[in-house]
Parts: structure tokens; C-alpha cells; sequence
């Protein structure tokens, strides 16, 4: 385990930006799954954490699905996801207290997929380690926590989100072995509503991603 310092992420956020305008550099060319496209914390405007990061060295088992219970915007455009992501950071380091944000990444409505957690993209780039997260109570050293924008108590996500969750969750099994079966929700391990009908798609989930690895 160890600790990222502000510098250290700084320098990370620079590292992953510049001509990609802060996107996830290519896969391998051994990858069977394409990787997708995740805007670094650089690219959306992220603060800096408060404090320092903890680095778990080891590769998290488990993939966890949240929904952020906030309004079901009809504005998908990329500069919503930015501002959206801004929002929960915001609000994490706030309103929780939080050295950041607690997810490792998010999802919006119109399917771009965000860094959340600074310093957990170059982690999933390079398979190895991960940020602990605070995300979910007692699975923060172990899981992923992946934030989808929106409420899905009542009604179903737009297409766009569903995809690119699934995308999302086939890239980030194939970069951490993580077999499609260690895809769970929230409400599995804290007493909670999250991810709401999200959850009871899981198995579909694990399925589209198998059928992607």
C-alpha cells in the first residue's frame, strides 16, 4: 500500500493528457477488447485531492455498480458529462468530506465514461495496482466503483449509458482479470437502493461483457 501525494497526480493528469486531449491512450495490440475512450480528471477540470491518495498494490477482484441518484438529465452532449463529474466531485469533497471523489469512474447519460478518482485511470492502463476508492463500505481496497449518472428506481438508463457500461466493464475485466461474475451493485454489500433496476440487469451484464472477452 502506498500514498499518492497531489503532486503525484498532477504530474499523472499531465502525463495522460496532451494529444489524446486527455483520452486513454490505445490497448495492447494482444487485447481482445478495444479499449474505451475515458476522459482523464485533467481533461473535465478536476480539483486536485485534499489529501493524500492511498495505492493499493494489488489488482482489484470485483467491479461495483452505482447509479448517483441525481436528476435523469436529456442533456447527453460530452460538456454535461463534464460538468456532471464536477458536480459529484464537489459534492464528495464537500459535502462527504472526502479527499475526492469516491467512485473510481463514471457514466453519464450520454455514455462518455470520466475519470473519477484521481490517479485510477493510469492504474487501469497498467492493470496492476488501484486507487482505493469510497465507493462502497467495506469492498473500497478490493472493487471498482463505476458511477452512472442518473435515478433508476422507476425507469430504465438511455441506451447510450448501457453500452458504454458494458464497454466499460469488458475493458476493465480483460485490464484487471477480473472474471465477468465479480460484477455486482451496491445494494449487494450496503444497505442501499443503488444501483436501482441497474441491479437487476447484472446478469445480463455479466453476459454482454463474457460475450465481449
Amino acid at each position: 500500500m502506498a500514498r499518492l501525494s497531489r503532486r503525484g497526480v498532477l504530474r499523472g493528469a499531465v502525463l495522460l493528457g496532451g494529444a489524446a486531449a486527455g483520452l486513454a491512450a490505445s490497448s495492447p495490440a494482444s487485447a481482445s477488447v478495444e479499449q474505451v475512450s475515458i476522459a482523464s480528471c485533467g481533461a473535465w477540470g478536476a480539483r486536485p485531492p485534499s489529501g493524500a491518495l492511498t495505492i493499493d498494490q494489488h489488482r482489484p477482484n470485483k467491479i461495483i455498480v452505482h447509479h448517483t441518484a441525481l436528476a435523469n438529465s436529456t442533456d447527453y452532449s460530452q460538456a454535461h458529462a463534464f460538468q456532471n463529474s464536477r458536480d459529484i466531485q464537489d459534492l464528495h469533497m464537500d459535502g462527504n468530506g472526502w479527499v475526492d471523489s469516491g467512485q473510481h469512474f463514471t457514466n453519464s447519460r450520454g455514455g462518455w465514461l470520466t475519470e473519477g478518482r484521481n490517479g485510477s485511470l493510469y492504474a487501469l492502463l497498467h492493470g496492476q495496482t488501484m486507487v482505493q476508492g469510497a465507493h462502497c463500505v467495506g469492498q473500497n481496497d478490493q472493487a471498482i466503483g463505476i458511477e452512472n449518472e442518473g435515478t433508476y428506481l422507476t425507469e430504465q438508463p438511455p441506451a447510450a449509458l448501457w453500452n458504454s457500461l458494458v464497454a466499460f466493464c469488458a475493458f476493465t475485466c480483460q485490464q484487471y482479470a477480473i472474471p465477468p461474475t465479480e460484477i455486482y451493485g451496491h445494494k449487494d454489500f450496503n444497505n442501499t437502493q443503488c444501483p436501482g433496476l441497474l441491479h437487476d440487469r447484472l446478469p445480463e451484464l455479466r453476459t454482454a461483457v463474457a460475450g465481449r472477452l
